[in-house]
């Protein structure tokens, strides 16, 4: 497996390719997407106090369920498909906006049909 795999008994996800996939099995590439607003920013540097061991937990958690959002979107994609797995896994994060003030979070991977 891949630094990133997480599986459960309907759905596999993984930024490898594991052996014995075969390729009647790939279905397409799927995405998701994310993006979180400026003032979520904002609120978290304006309260320097959450900042707890020069990590920021309040900026983690947004990053994280954006993520998370993503992925979900990635899975969905994937199971219109009629796939049961997504492989090669990959995250982007982008800053975007004329101030920088959103940032995206991308995931994008293989659809794929495992036996």
């Amino acid at each position: 497996m891949g630094w990133f795999s997480k599986s459960d008994k309907d759905f596999f996800l993984s930024t490898t390719t594991p052996e014995g996939i075969e390729r009647s099995q790939y279905v397409g590439v799927v995405n998701g997407e994310a993006i979180i607003g400026a003032n979520i920013f904002r609120d978290m540097f304006s309260s320097v106090r959450d900042v707890v061991g020069g990590r920021a937990g309040g900026y983690e958690r947004a990053l994280s369920g954006a993520r998370d959002a993503a992925l979900e979107g990635l899975i969905d994609a994937a199971k219109e498909l009629g796939a049961n797995g997504v492989i090669g896994i990959d995250f982007d994060y982008e800053v975007l906006g004329e101030t920088n003030g959103m940032m995206m979070v991308a995931v994008s991977g293989t659809a794929v049909k495992l036996s």
